[in-house]
């Protein structure tokens, strides 16, 4: 049996607890990027910025995250 996933997607307005977003520095203006919220119970927010707030976000467990990030760092999501 598969484990269960525990992402969520929030649609529609954001709940008040997803109101602190960042884009990165190196974002080029063009609304191309991908924001994210640190939410206070440890979950992660992404959402694309082309949307101007109003579209889903998908939220992470703090283990998800943490396994997004480490494949950014070990290069998983480089195009070959």
């Amino acid at each position: 049996m598969a484990a269960a996933r525990t992402t969520s997607t929030y649609r529609g307005r954001s709940p008040r607890s997803l109101s602190w977003w960042r884009k990165s520095s190196r974002s080029n203006g063009d609304a191309n990027c991908v924001e994210v919220a640190f939410l206070g119970d440890g979950r992660v927010a992404m959402r694309d910025s082309k949307d101007g707030g109003h579209g889903p976000a998908l939220v992470c467990t703090p283990g998800e995250w943490s396994a997004f990030e480490g494949g950014g760092v070990d290069g998983e999501f480089m195009r070959s």
